[in-house]
């Protein structure tokens, strides 16, 4: 039986409330790396998927914001059916634990579902007038972002690492600005593609403000980060946010114009369903990788491996939608790969640190 243990750490100003993941101890060693790999083609596979599929959607002839948005979360359920199959104890990664009121739930579910649903909205219209490559470059600006907001809400605190990734993925951002242009994007004038760079830069930031506000509620009001309250926070924010662009679809008017849309498709109706089911799918096996290496390894691995998937992006699109990576986008993308791994070193030295601190505890406990 796998136990869920909680730990609290402090580290740069910070609580870190985690759970023991299922060491290879406590299963054969093949099962865990199978875990750890089949995991890691989730998230990667998935990030890419749903990228060039939903820009896949405009380029043969979708024109729903609505839509786009309603495909990175309206296939949620999805998450629930591996952990029934792939893990230990699936009962017990849903069993009931002591909780906050149902008021004071619904509205934290409520506040980041809203979030996401506007995230959601911003990413689809930068997908709409930018290119894959141009909109994977700018969402790397979400660890910049991230430094920023932790340091406020969660109370992290600046380091030399910490401010050169910064300082590296400021640069990478406007380089890009700085050599884009609409010519790029074939029927996509200046102003639209000036409002996709900055929708989609909207989006990063709001989604990196989306992670730190739910840590702060882990810590301040959930007062834990066990798997099981990970997942009910995916899944119930997901809902929310599912039910917002499913309003906005039907107040918009856009409802009207998706069987037009569907027989203008260019590559017909049935590769028009399939493209939204598989972009929907996509979404949801990215957070189910993120979720297993939660589960299986730690939130820190997720995070490194969910920052891999950003340079695979571009080289994607490069190959599937024969974008052009110009000298501008190629530094750029070095930028950002330098910047992520900037930031990414900061937290491997915060994960020492928090071994370090562990190590110090049980020796002062089991010193006589």
């Amino acid at each position: 039986m796998i136990e869920e243990v909680e730990e609290t750490e402090q580290v740069n100003g910070t609580t870190i409330l985690d759970h023991q993941p299922p060491s290879p101890g406590l299963m054969r060693p093949l099962q865990w790396w199978m875990l750890v790999s089949l995991n890691i083609a989730f998230l990667l596979i998935g990030e890419c998927g749903a990228v060039i599929l939903s820009r896949f959607y405009y380029d043969r002839g979708g024109t729903s914001k609505w839509v786009a948005a309603l495909l990175q979360t309206a296939a949620f359920p999805v998450i629930y059916i591996p952990f029934f199959f792939f893990f230990p104890s699936p009962k017990k990664l849903l069993a009931a634990i002591d909780r906050p009121s149902i008021p004071t739930l619904s509205l934290i579910y409520f506040l980041l579902g809203s979030l996401l649903a506007s995230n959601s909205m911003l990413f689809s219209i930068g997908l709409r007038f930018i290119p894959v490559s141009t909109f994977s470059l700018i969402c790397g600006t979400q660890l910049a972002f991230n430094a920023i907001f932790s340091f406020f809400i969660n109370s992290q605190k600046f380091t030399p690492w910490i401010i050169n990734s910064l300082v590296l993925l400021t640069l990478s951002a406007s380089l890009v600005a700085v050599n884009s242009h609409s010519a790029e994007h074939e029927g996509v004038s200046k102003a639209e593609y000036a409002l996709g760079f900055i929708c989609t830069l909207a989006g990063s930031a709001g989604y990196s403000l989306l992670l730190c506000l739910m840590q702060f509620s882990f810590e301040k009001v959930l007062k834990k980060e066990t798997f099981s309250v990970i997942l009910d926070v995916q899944i119930y924010t997901s809902l929310v946010a599912t039910l917002i662009s499913i309003g906005g679809l039907f107040a918009s008017g856009e409802w009207r114009g998706l069987k037009n849309e569907m027989e203008s498709f260019k590559e017909g109706r049935v590769v028009y369903i399939m493209t939204l089911v598989g972009a929907s799918l996509a979404n949801q096996v990215t957070f189910i990788g993120i979720l297993g290496l939660i589960f299986v390894v730690s939130s820190l691995f997720s995070n490194v491996i969910t920052a891999l998937a950003y340079p695979l992006v571009p080289v994607a699109a490069v190959l599937i939608h024969h974008e052009t990576m110009n000298g501008a986008k190629v530094v750029a993308m070095l930028l950002g790969i330098w910047g992520s791994a900037s930031y990414l070193f900061q937290h491997y030295l915060d994960g020492k640190e928090v071994v370090r601190l562990r190590e110090m505890s049980s020796n002062d406990v089991s010193a006589p």
